[in-house]
Order: C-alpha cells, then structure tokens, then sequence
C-alpha cells in the first residue's frame, strides 16, 4: 500500500555525550526497511550513490571499474544498452524498493520499454525492456514507455494477498533496537543494558535521549560508512570525526584465501589472462586480457551487496556490513520478516531477471521475472489493440532485459553472437586498481615506466581464471586496492 510522500522517518536514540557516540536507536520499520534495503543493492548502484560521499576511500577498487566502463566509448560495448546494465544495474527486489519510504535512488526501476512495431508479437505478446536503448527481435530500438504500474496496468493480480501490500521486508509495527555498528536486535531490556555496558567509563549522567530524523542525504552518508566506518549511526547522526577503516581492515574480510592451484585438466573452461609483474616488488604492474575477462570483472557491478557480504561471512567484513547481513540470519523470520522469502531476498540477494551472462564463473542465481504480458488482440476493424495486463497465464514471459542472453538475437541477423557486455574479440589492459583501458603499447611502457625497474626485473605469468578465482577477485575488488596482486602473487592464507 502507498504511503505517500514522507520528509523522512524519525528515531530516537541513547547518546553519551562525554564520549560523543550513539548507543544505540530504536526503530520502526520504515527505517529497518531502507537498512536491509541495502543487502539487495547492486554495487554498481551503490558506488553510482555514494562515489562522491566522504570520505573519498575505503571502497576497495569498485569505484575503479564503475568510472572504468564510464570511461569506455559505447563502441567497446555489445549495445548502448549493454554499458547501462552495468552503469545503472537493475535490483532483483524493485518491487520492494517501491515501497520504502525513503527513495535514495531516482531510478524507475518498475518502467518498461517496448518497440513501435505493431507487428512485432510472439503469439500476440511484446517485447518488453526495462531498457529504453535495448533492441527488440525485430531490430528496432525499444524506445516507447509503459508504465507496468500506471494506469495501464490492473493491478489487482488474482494471485495478490496482503503481503504484497503491506511493508517491504519486515512486518508491520515491528520495532527494533539497532546498535551504532549496525547490529539490528529485538527491543528487550536485555539488549539494552548489553549495549550500555559496552562502554566503560559510562553512566547515567553521560547518556541522554535524542531524536534523529533522517532524510535521503542521511541515508546515503549511512550507506557510505556502513561500508567504510566502525560507527556508522555516530558518523551519520552525530557528526564525529570518521572512524574509518585502516589499512590492516582491508585485508580482513574473513574471506581466506588458499594457495591457487595449478590450472587442471579443464584449462579450457577457465579465462586466459596474462600478468606482467616485477619480481622485485612482487606485485602486478598491469594484466592483458581479452573481454571474457572484462565482462566477469564488470559483472562485479551486477552483484547484490548482500552476496558480498555472504562470501565475507566467517569473519571482518568491510565497515559494519557484515553485521547487518547477520543480522537478517538472527532474527526470528516468523516474527519480525513477511516471511521466509523475504528473509531469503537479503540472506540470498539474487541477480536481477536478465543480468546473468555466459561465463558464469560467480554461480549467482538469476531470479525470475514477475509474468507481466502486454498482449494484443484484433478489434472490429482488423487492426490490433494493445491490452496490458497482469493474468498469470500459462504462457512463458516474453520479456527482453536488454541482456547479454536476449539483445543480440535479433531476428534479422543470422549470426551466432557471444553473451556479454563488452564487444570483442578485444584486448584490455588491467592494472592492479582495477583501472581497465583498451590495450595500448605506448599506454602498457608508460605503466611501467612509472615503477621505475629495469627491463630484467619484469616477469609475464599466464593465470586462469575458473570459479574460485572468480570468487577471490570478487571479494578483492570490494576490500583491496591491489587486485591483482593479492589474488594471484599473495601468500598462502592471506585474508582479503
């Protein structure tokens, strides 16, 4: 059900002032909502957010791959639309992002396109794209708007209940305590009293009541230092100095690291990459490597922030959000979620509908699309009227994502295309930053020119890349501003 417009949602909380800190606040959940919301956001979308939020560092190299396909002309991409999946990701929970009420993204993330061609039907159903550059079957850009929530839609679907309608992710008048580093618990006395003797040196006289209300700027200085900060309530709400992330945090994800393995038998099935490296240093200058590489590390973006914090779950994640992402593992689903499909949409965040692509080296599930038809049937007159609608019919959707798997099969071209984002064949360079280029002689002498080492101290090395590779360079590219480095050169063990 719609809210409507709101200014923001309020809190109210225990500060000590002695040491300028917040205790803990206690919430409703609107605000709990807009925190677990963060779990289904895809990197990409958060590094779009927050990349001009203080402070300016702590988001490992994301930030490095985001400006990095900014940066790439559209020709380096399959379509136009190929570089805006990764520019403006889809989230598989849009539905449930409607209904927060705090909107920290003015994306239209429920806005469908589809082509002008009448014609164009498959068994009397169109096309449709949440892209409005992607490319129909037919050819033609799919540049006319539908709004699957406007008044075109009826939507009253036979299959609806009230939890469609009430509340995003937890019940209805469930308040909680949520504790400075994120830790979202039941509002016991228990817990509160927990919470304060954490703080040694702390009385009555140091503590005091006060209320918060937050509004969207608020909520994106939260999303920054929760991945950033100890304290992200203290860094949002009271304006202390930022408490963030040393250099001995970023290596500590929990997510260790065993030696790579000599690539096996199925080399083949794995991604060819070429390392240049200083033997002195012993650090990676650079890697050249093909757009099969390029599309796993730019599927980063794709990936929903609560699945980096289950691969980082044994251990230190970055900021507080592993608490967050444990939080939802806690608490009671019966209780204080909708249900248990909710509790897995933050627990297990998957892909959004479309955004999956060939090398799936990640082994993240792609969800599957609510079957929205626009349908169309003749009239009197022996043209076509267009009837939207919601029916959950047995018929498989017909929609196009503007995807890597449905853009390219194009009824008028008979060729075979590869699935991804980036055009190829092509050759990249990859510094250990993760900064990518289309490869450049001049551009690679430069990069080494810079490290300053004689010609006898560079080393080439040729890795493959497999699925636990993957993994490792996923986990890197959030907490480490050496990549390359740490995934393939570091010792045994080492934690990142």
């Amino acid at each position: 059900m719609d809210k409507g417009e709101t200014n923001g949602v309020s809190l109210r909380g225990l500060v000590d002032k002695e040491k300028s800190k917040i205790v803990f606040v206690e919430s409703d959940e609107d605000f709990i909502d807009i925190l677990f919301s963060f779990l289904t956001m895809p990197m990409g979308t958060i590094i779009r957010l927050i990349r001009k939020q203080p402070p300016s560092s702590g988001l490992g190299c994301l930030k490095n791959l985001y400006e990095s396909v900014e940066n790439l002309g559209v020709q380096q991409f399959q379509t136009a639309a190929c570089k805006n999946m990764l520019l403006y990701p889809k989230t598989a929970s849009a539905a449930q992002w409607e209904k927060l009420k705090l909107k920290i993204d003015d994306c239209q993330f429920l806005k469908y396109f589809l082509c002008s061609n009448k014609s164009c039907t498959l068994n009397g159903y169109k096309l449709l794209s949440p892209y409005s550059d992607a490319i129909c079957d037919c050819g033609k850009y799919m540049n006319q708007e539908m709004d699957m929530l406007g008044s075109k839609v009826d939507n009253q679907s036979p299959s609806s209940t009230l939890y469609d309608y009430y509340g995003v992710f937890v019940k209805e008048q469930t308040r909680v305590i949520i504790s400075d580093e994120l830790r979202v618990m039941p509002p016991c006395t228990e817990v509160s009293l927990s919470l304060l003797s954490k703080l040694p040196g702390s009385d009555e006289s140091t503590i005091e009541e006060h209320n918060f209300d937050i509004g969207v700027e608020e909520v994106l200085s939260l999303l920054k230092f929760s991945l950033v900060s100890k304290t992200p309530l203290t860094e949002t709400l009271w304006n202390s100095p930022i408490n963030e992330l040393g250099k001995e945090d970023l290596h500590q994800s929990g997510y260790i690291k065993s030696r790579l393995k000599e690539p096996g038998s199925n080399v083949n099935e794995k991604i060819q990459v070429k390392l240049i490296t200083s033997k002195s240093m012993n650090m990676v200058c650079y890697a050249e490597a093909g757009e099969d590489f390029v599309d796993l590390l730019f599927s980063f973006l794709t990936v929903p922030l609560g699945h980096m914090a289950k691969q980082m779950h044994s251990g230190i994640s970055r900021g507080c959000i592993n608490h967050l992402y444990n939080s939802v593992q806690e608490l009671d689903a019966e209780r204080y979620l909708k249900s248990n499909d909710h509790k897995a949409m933050l627990a297990n965040p998957k892909l959004a509908p479309g955004f999956s692509y060939e090398n799936k080296q990640l082994g993240i599930e792609e969800d599957i699309h609510r079957p929205y038809y626009y349908a169309q049937k003749k009239n009197k007159s022996g043209g076509w009227d267009d009837i939207p609608s919601y029916d959950r019919i047995s018929v498989p959707p017909v929609i196009s994502f503007g995807s890597p798997e449905s853009i390219f099969s194009t009824l008028t071209v008979k060729e075979t295309r590869r699935r991804g984002f980036v055009k190829g064949p092509a050759m990249f360079t990859i510094t250990d930053k993760l900064i990518i280029t289309p490869i450049s002689a001049i551009s690679c002498l430069s990069l080494l020119s810079k490290l300053n080492k004689p010609v006898a101290d560079i080393e080439y090395r040729l890795v493959h890349v497999g699925c636990e590779e993957a993994l490792h360079l996923m986990v890197a590219s959030f907490v480490s501003e050496s990549v390359l480095t740490d995934v393939f050169l570091s010792e045994p063990n080492t934690k990142y």
